[in-house]
C-alpha cells in the first residue's frame, strides 16, 4: 500500500505545475493533500479528477483558504470530516478522514502560526486538544496513519540551522517538546524515520523556492506504533516541485482486502 501526502499551497497553482499529471504514474492506493485553497465545487472538473479513485473533500468555505483532500483507490465505510474539538480550534486548520475495517487515514493541515502571538495560541490550542484525541483513539481497536502538515519539526535532524529556527514558528521549544511527546509518551511512530535516518531530508522551505533558505521537515506520515513494522519504504520526493513543500512517499506491507 502506497500512501503519498502533500500541503499543495492552493491546489490551482499545484495542477498547474503538473501535480495531478505526476500522481497518475505514482499508483498510490491514498492521496492526502493539504491547503487546498479551493472549494469542493471548484474541483469537479476533470482536472482535478483521477480515473480509479475515489474523491473527498472538506473545504474551509472560503476559496483562499486551507481545506484537505483525499483520493482513495478503495472506497471507505465512513468519512469524518473535522476532529470535534469543543474548543473549535480544529476548524482553523482543516482534518478529513476515511475509515476502513480496522484502518484509519487522515489528512491533515495545522493551523497556521506566524510571530502573532495569538495565532501562536490558536495553533498550541489545536494541539493540546489533538494530544488529547490521540490518547483517547489509542485505545481503540484500530490503526491509524494522520497524513500531512503538522506545522513543526521534530529534532535538529529535520532542520536546516537549528540556532536560527529555534526562534521560530515550526521549530519553538514548546513545538519540539509536543512532537517529543507524541513520539515517547503517546507512542505513536514517524514513519518516515522508521526508515530514513539520513540528514537533509526537509519537506518544506518558506521562502517556497527548493533549495533557497531555511527549510524543516513539516510533513509526516503519524502512525500507530503497530504499524511500524510494515513500513517498507519512505522518501521525500525532490525531483519535481509542485509547491513550498515536498511531496512524502511511503510504502506499507499492507493489503487492503486482507482484513484492513
Amino acid at each position: 500500500m502506497r500512501i503519498i501526502s502533500l500541503c499543495v499551497d492552493g491546489i490551482h497553482q499545484a495542477a498547474q505545475r503538473g501535480l495531478y499529471e505526476w500522481l497518475a504514474t505514482q499508483d498510490a492506493d491514498f492521496i492526502c493533500l493539504q491547503d487546498l485553497r479551493a472549494l469542493e465545487y471548484e474541483m469537479d472538473g476533470d482536472n482535478f479528477h483521477l480515473d480509479g479513485y475515489f474523491a473527498y473533500f472538506f473545504d474551509s468555505g472560503d476559496k483562499h483558504q486551507n481545506g484537505v483532500a483525499i483520493y482513495s483507490r478503495h472506497m471507505p465505510k465512513a468519512l469524518i470530516y473535522g476532529l470535534g474539538f469543543s474548543t473549535g480550534v480544529d476548524m482553523a486548520g482543516r482534518y478529513l478522514q476515511v475509515d476502513f475495517e480496522n484502518l484509519s487515514i487522515g489528512s491533515l493541515l495545522s493551523p497556521v502560526a506566524t510571530e502573532d502571538p495569538e495565532s501562536q495560541e490558536v495553533k498550541a490550542q489545536f494541539f493540546d486538544d489533538m494530544q488529547a484525541h490521540l490518547h483517547k483513539i489509542s485505545h481503540k481497536r484500530r490503526d491509524f496513519i494522520f497524513c500531512g502538515n503538522w506545522g513543526m519539526a521534530h529534532r535538529q535532524i529535520d532542520v536546516t540551522n537549528p540556532d536560527i529556527l529555534s526562534d521560530h514558528p515550526g521549530f519553538l521549544e514548546e513545538e519540539q517538546q509536543w512532537m517529543h511527546q507524541l513520539f515517547n509518551d503517546i507512542e505513536y511512530t514517524d514513519a518516515f524515520r522508521r526508515t530514513n535516518k539520513d540528514s537533509d531530508e526537509y519537506s518544506w522551505w518558506p521562502s517556497g523556492e527548493f533549495g533557497q533558505g531555511e527549510a524543516l521537515r513539516t510533513d509526516y506520515q503519524v502512525i500507530s506504533s503497530s504499524l511500524s513494522r510494515h513500513i517498507e519504504y519512505a522518501v521525500i520526493y525532490k525531483s519535481k516541485q509542485f509547491s513550498s513543500h515536498l511531496p512524502v512517499i511511503i510504502d506499507y506491507d499492507i493489503e487492503m482486502e486482507s482484513g484492513y
